[in-house]
């Protein structure tokens, strides 16, 4: 380790609890880029962004808009002539808070719970993705507060939208292309496999969604007066969404496993190292006892990186609140399907709509929406700048990094990668198995939050002295 290293480190360690309150400060802004909410939130949320990494040392910080889209951040430092680009990513934008009630704290009031290694911070962007933007803010200060300079050149965008599926994600990349040119990025927007565990996500799962509504009556009818004669579209729905996975949860669709790639042996090899368990998964996820689980052991991950799966996303048929003894008119639902690398998300949509249209029972009328897909993505960490981030994290966790799959979709991957002549892509994150992302009580593990960035302070020395020893030609 270099002496400017370990200056910086100790920069950190000495301003830790002001990088905490900034994040804190930007956690509090309520920055949901969903319909229905205060879109002077998000901008707020651009602002204070971009005023953070100015008081880290940045020069260049700017806030980039186009037409229909929410504000991004953008910055640089390129005064590291002859070494590599890194361009940073995270996401400034949240989810709405959902149930409040069930809040433990208030969502959009940063609260630190727990003791010693156990201590969290909760609130909504806490840890999705607002500590990515710590991460960069934190690592980078450490460098230009000690050294004066940073070993790499390094670009960051930091994005408006991402809760959203990054609808204006393309044109950005696409009108701004020359100013992000990198030769690696990191995307600090995932989760590590567990707690301590420092992880480099390698594969991402798509997402296909579609919206069906199944009809029979112009209005509802008294059921005792009609049941019986007319068919339930209710009931006509259920059979529709039940024909989707077998009795273990397992996608059945016609067409849909056949595009599936098995995981190799090595692949199996590396799953069956991580040690999951029936026990652990069902800790982290929560589920309740006696509830089946759909597999064991490294089966269980292959099951959530590796096979589709079919979930119902939500159902409606009439009101809790005010139900009464009526034969509704209609029915509908939410279906979102995950795919794993190969699949191709048109055809797909086409096999799925085709499925729910052959099923639908007894005439019903069927309506059918599809949701534009996002592909799933995968990348072997065979490149040489993989081995540089995997000696960063155990620098900065104390123990060896991991390849890990995610079951969840990050549509811009795809759309980076392909766009930057397909730079590879470092997926890191300080999430994990009990950050509750996009649910009630979502929060941060502060000991990860430390180690990681502790690993991005070592992995712009890494990568300087990596690019050196290559003379760049490996990257």
């Amino acid at each position: 380790m270099t002496p400017q290293t370990t200056a910086a480190l100790a920069h950190y360690d000495a301003h830790r609890a002001g990088h905490l309150e900034a994040l804190k400060s930007l956690a509090r802004i309520p920055s949901v880029s969903f319909p229905g909410y205060d879109a002077a939130n998000v901008r707020r949320s651009a602002e204070a962004t971009a005023d953070w990494f100015r008081r880290a040392g940045l020069d260049t910080v700017e806030i980039w808009e186009l037409p229909g889209t929410f504000p991004c951040v953008y910055a640089e430092w390129l005064n590291a002539p002859g070494a590599p680009t890194v361009l940073l990513y995270a996401h400034h934008d949240v989810q709405p808070p959902m149930r409040e009630e069930l809040w433990h704290s208030p969502p959009f009031e940063p609260t630190e719970q727990g003791e010693g290694e156990a201590r969290r911070l909760y609130g909504r962007g806490t840890a999705d993705d607002k500590a990515g933007i710590a991460v960069h803010a934190a690592s980078i200060a450490a460098w230009l507060k000690t050294a004066g300079a940073l070993p790499v050149n390094v670009k960051i965008l930091i994005e408006g939208e991402e809760e959203i599926g990054s609808p204006g994600l393309t044109a950005y990349l696409t009108h701004y292309k020359d100013r992000l040119a990198c030769d690696t990025m990191v995307l600090t927007d995932c989760a590590n496999y567990d707690v301590g565990v420092p992880s480099l996500t390698t594969s991402l799962r798509g997402l296909v969604t579609l919206e069906v509504t199944v009809s029979a009556l112009k209005s509802p009818l008294h059921s005792g007066m009609w049941g019986g004669p007319i068919p339930d579209p209710v009931a006509g729905l259920c059979k529709i969404l039940a024909t989707l996975t077998d009795e273990r949860g397992r996608a059945v669709v016609p067409g849909l496993l056949e595009q599936v790639t098995p995981p190799t042996a090595e692949e199996l090899a590396d799953f069956r190292a991580l040690g999951m368990t029936e026990t652990i998964f069902r800790e982290q996820s929560g589920l309740n006892p006696g509830v089946d689980l759909f597999g064991k052991n490294e089966e269980l991950l292959v099951k959530l990186w590796r096979e589709p799966s079919f979930s119902i996303n939500a159902l409606e048929a009439g009101r809790r609140a005010s139900a009464g003894n009526v034969l509704l008119d209609s029915a509908w639902a939410r279906i979102g399907l995950r795919l794993v690398p190969d699949m191709d998300p048109v055809l797909c949509t086409r096999l799925v709509t085709e499925h729910l249209r052959a099923r639908c029972p007894w005439g019903l009328e069927i309506t059918i929406v599809a949701d534009q897909g996002a592909k799933p993505w995968k990348t072997r960490p065979d490149h040489p700048v993989f081995d540089i981030a995997k000696k960063s994290l155990g620098a900065g966790y104390g123990r060896q990094a991991v390849c890990i799959g995610c079951g969840g979709t990050i549509p811009f991957v795809d759309q980076f990668t392909g766009v930057l002549g397909d730079v590879p892509a470092l997926l890191v994150g300080i999430e994990d198995p009990y950050t509750n992302a996009h649910s009630e009580n979502e929060s941060l593990h502060l000991g990860d939050f430390d180690k990681a960035v502790r690993s991005q302070i070592h992995f712009f020395a890494d990568l300087a002295e990596g690019w050196t020893e290559d003379g760049g030609r490996g990257l």
